[in-house]
């Protein structure tokens, strides 16, 4: 996918939700990735502040050692400083991380906002953490739960995302591969969780199987806040779930009413199936400014596909590319190989499958037993995984081997994957030469840096 510098949305939610609620706090966000931060140079940051709470953001089960190593950092330099992380991974795997990593003391578990202002104003005054909900931490020599905390029932209390925290920073957020380098890239949420229960899924499982929506106006009212405070022209809505019907067509409406200029863009991931569904509103949202969906295709099987309880058939897969092409949608489907049954066989199947889908981007990737789902439990269970380097749980190292093939033969089969589709001389000039002038830019992009090439050569 290329360089992709995004702004640290989720730290920046829970600043801004800080500030709201909390009167005497002195904020600093450290973009670390953004202002090119060395661990030499944030033990300097640390000491200067002189924190008394150090929060460090998650994200994915590949970044746990570098947020134990963060926190290490700051107990070395802070030594009474709280320290305190979240997030899918760390939620899930709460009695393990605080029995391996001292340098955490507390794990916020599931949704932060409520959590981690109580915990501030109960560190701010010496009070007892036994009371606050939806934590773990180290009491003594022992690690204590305390009860799940209930989800925030209305998102719309919730305020803006804390960009002004990262002002200096926002011409520097971009996704090349996407919008350019020069085309300010902000992120926003429209919804929070998932109805439906993918089983190689961490995320319904994490906002507990329920799935709270925003309304239009106000997924509007962040694009045009976005844009016009700064001058973000390609914008990430990171809805897990989408969903159709009349909100769809609502959401279009409220964006279009925004008059943002015509170079301003959109991004969602949306089910093969609810593209169906919202068929008649393509044309709307294509105006509204949306040019580019992630689709869940997965797998060509329909087995393999009711395995992960996934709800929709190859056959959808292959409207729901058609529609968007038709409508000028840039369609990017993401496909994933290394189920228990993979065979040398099924895998050439899916390549020809992925072939006749012909999306205009595709992304291969192995299915991965991260912490806190069903694949992840079955996988535990039966003694299937294979290497436990939590770094390497990013869906492009091999974690656990098929009934027929070796890790190895599976990290193979996924180059392979990519060396079929983008290998392809009809595929890399069509997509040059497309009158969709998203896919000619995406593939002169990746042609000038060298991808395409590299894509080829992978072994």
């Amino acid at each position: 996918m290329g360089e992709y510098l995004p702004p640290p949305y989720g730290i920046i939610q829970l600043a801004a939700y800080l500030e709201k609620q909390v009167s005497n706090i002195h904020l600093e966000v450290l973009d670390c990735n953004t202002e090119r931060v060395d661990w030499k140079n944030l033990e300097q940051r640390i000491s200067t502040f002189k924190p008394d709470v150090v929060a460090c953001a998650s994200l994915a089960t590949c970044n746990t050692y570098a947020v134990a190593k963060t926190l290490e950092t700051a107990k070395r330099v802070a030594p009474n400083a709280l320290t305190i992380t979240g997030g899918q991974h760390f939620s899930t795997t709460a009695q393990d991380s605080l029995q391996q990593y001292p340098e955490i003391d507390v794990i916020v578990r599931g949704e932060g906002e409520e959590t981690l202002t109580e915990l501030i104003k109960a560190q701010q005054a010496n009070a007892k953490f036994s009371n606050i909900l939806g934590i773990s931490y180290r009491h003594g020599d022992i690690v204590a739960h305390n009860a799940s905390r209930p989800l925030i029932e209305n998102l719309e209390d919730l305020p803006f995302p804390g960009y002004h925290l990262v002002k200096a920073n926002m011409c520097k957020y971009h996704f090349k591969i996407m919008g350019g380098e020069n085309n300010p890239y902000a992120l926003i949420e429209g919804a929070r969780g998932c109805n439906h229960q993918c089983t190689f899924c961490t995320q319904w499982r994490h906002w507990q199987a329920c799935w709270r929506r925003k309304s239009a106006k106000r997924i509007a009212d962040e694009m045009d806040f976005c844009f016009h405070e700064f001058g973000s022209k390609f914008i990430w809505l990171t809805d897990d779930n989408f969903g159709s019907g009349q909100r769809s067509a609502e959401i279009a409406e409220e964006i279009i009413a925004r008059h943002l200029p015509d170079d301003v863009a959109w991004f969602v991931q949306v089910r093969v199936d609810d593209i169906i569904r919202n068929k008649d509103a393509l044309p709307r949202l294509r105006k509204s400014g949306l040019s580019w969906v992630l689709l869940g295709v997965e797998n060509s099987s329909p087995q393999t596909l009711k395995s992960y309880k996934k709800g929709i058939t190859p056959a959808d897969s292959k409207i729901a590319v058609r529609l968007l092409q038709e409508n000028g949608i840039f369609a990017h489907a993401m496909i994933i190989i290394g189920n228990r049954k993979d065979t040398h066989q099924t895998i050439a199947q899916l390549k020809d499958f992925a072939d006749e889908l012909d999306p205009d981007l595709v992304m291969f990737g192995i299915l991965t037993p991260f912490p806190g789902t069903e694949v992840y439990a079955e996988a535990e269970r039966n003694g299937w995984i294979m290497d436990r380097n939590w770094s390497h749980y990013d869906m492009i190292h091999a974690i656990m081997p098929t009934e027929t093939l070796s890790t190895d033969e599976v990290q193979e089969e996924l180059y392979g994957c990519y060396r079929d589709f983008y290998g392809s001389w009809s595929r890399r000039f069509g997509a040059l030469f497309s009158r969709n002038q998203l896919k000619r830019r995406v593939f002169w992009h990746m042609a000038r840096s060298g991808v395409l090439g590299k894509v080829r050569s992978l072994f």
